[in-house]
């Protein structure tokens, strides 16, 4: 099989000026044409490349039509009228200037050759090669050409196709862009309407599940009643018949019906926090986290803990609601820590850029992180009854009243080793409804 020969490059080493207002085109020119041994100068516009031409010697151009400031059309022109670039070898190489009127001019204007973008590397060589030879054959009169006047009238006349025909784009892609503006519009109407409707559905379910709420609270309170009544009537009328075993049962379930009349006080007051309006205002969060460590002292007198509250921390938000969250955030510190001689707990603010965070610490009994996504679920515990008593819903409540607050929090336990819950207050702008989150 025989073996394909390379292709064949010019002997000579040509300097060949390329006139591009596009970089890429540039780069992509002069690649090619390196590639080839040429050497290339490289100019951004008709006017750039008329002061290349004072300062350097070259044997062809190469110019792109539209370009700012000077076109390749007067290039050409400027180039035919003097004595010293007559004979200089011309190719136009144009991808918007492509109407036979357009070929037509470049050759009339004195261009050597005409050439489509893009051509593929064979036909640039090809072409620059017949610009040259054209240029060589080319007599040193004007003798063929066209008048000025009769260039310039030919001229004028494609500038103002070629301004007709941009305008006639910019009109379609004008009414293109009012259609899709007026179709946006449409979709935003359409949109707003939608986000009404929601809106106003959901306030209506948030009506009926508020009615709902109330309903199953009353009925499930009185058959609650009912049991927790007639087990009392069982203890003062009947305990001296029931032996041991059954008395524990009975009070087994006394207690299972106190623990469930108390869930349902807990969810009742969660669904009260979703609803209650934020009121915002400078609280001082220092002197409430010692009004409330201050009851739990007073709860538990003999228990020794070394509470740490940083002075002065100020926060803007519903004093009522952010009680609440010490409440529930303290009391969780205290009680999780009862088990430690050295029982700590803090409350302070890290120092940072941005919004506040504030964090309630402690060396308590912790949490296995792997769960930390439960803390804050409604009726989540991560310790058993036996070890610690609760509902498991404080923590749920108090994230509802964070994000109301539009802020966030999280919690952190390495080995069990005590918790740190960490959260902010927002700044107040949008102060968000649970019932949405």
């Amino acid at each position: 099989m025989a073996k394909a020969r390379p292709r064949q490059k010019w002997f000579c080493i040509m300097k060949v000026l390329i006139v591009d207002d596009a970089p890429s085109n540039l780069r992509l020119l002069r690649a090619v044409l390196e590639g080839e041994n040429f050497e290339v100068v490289e100019a951004p516009d008709g006017l750039h490349a008329l002061d290349v031409l004072e300062h350097e010697a070259v044997d062809a151009i190469i110019s792109d039509i539209l370009m700012p400031r000077m076109d390749g059309y007067r290039l050409c022109q400027e180039l035919r009228k003097s004595e010293r670039w007559w004979g200089m070898p011309f190719l136009f190489y144009t991808a918007s200037y492509t109407a036979p009127s357009d070929e037509k001019l470049c050759y009339d204007l004195g261009g050597d050759k005409y050439l489509r973008k893009p051509a593929p590397v064979k036909a640039l060589l090809a072409a620059l090669s017949e610009a040259t030879q054209a240029a060589r054959n080319r007599p040193r009169a004007r003798a063929g050409l066209p008048s000025e006047a009769d260039v310039l009238k030919e001229y004028s006349a494609q500038l103002v196709a070629k301004l007709e025909q941009k305008n006639e784009e910019l009109a379609k892609r004008t009414e293109q862009l009012e259609q899709a503006q007026a179709e946006l519009e449409k979709t935003n109407q359409e949109l707003e309407s939608r986000v009404q409707q929601r809106t106003a559905e959901l306030k209506v379910s948030n009506q009926e599940l508020e009615s709902f709420s109330y309903s199953v609270s009353h009925d499930l309170r009185a058959p609650l009643r009912h049991i927790a009544g007639y087990i009392d009537i069982l203890f003062e009328s009947c305990s001296s018949q029931l032996g041991e075993t059954n008395l524990h049962y009975l009070d087994t379930i006394r207690g299972s019906a106190g623990r469930m009349s108390g869930m349902i006080d807990a969810l009742l007051d969660l669904a009260r926090i979703t609803r209650v309006k934020i009121n915002r205002r400078p609280v001082e969060l220092s002197a409430l986290a010692g009004e409330v460590c201050a009851e739990l002292q007073e709860s538990s007198p003999d228990r020794v803990v070394k509470l740490e509250i940083a002075p002065d921390l100020k926060a803007n938000g519903d004093e009522r609601l952010l009680r609440i969250v010490l409440v529930n955030l303290l009391g969780n510190a205290w009680k999780y820590s009862r088990n430690r001689a050295d029982a700590r707990i803090e409350f302070g603010r890290m120092a940072g850029v941005g919004e506040d965070t504030f964090y309630v610490r402690d060396n308590g009994a912790g949490f296995d992180m792997a769960y930390a996504d439960k803390l804050f679920g409604a009726f989540q515990r991560l310790h058993s009854d036996s070890e610690f008593e609760g509902i498991g819903i404080g923590l749920a409540t108090v994230k509802r009243i964070i994000r109301r607050h539009n802020g966030k929090i999280r919690a952190e336990s390495i080995n069990h080793q005590g918790a740190t819950f960490y959260f902010t207050l927002g700044d107040g702008e949008q102060d968000r409804s649970l019932a949405a989150a």
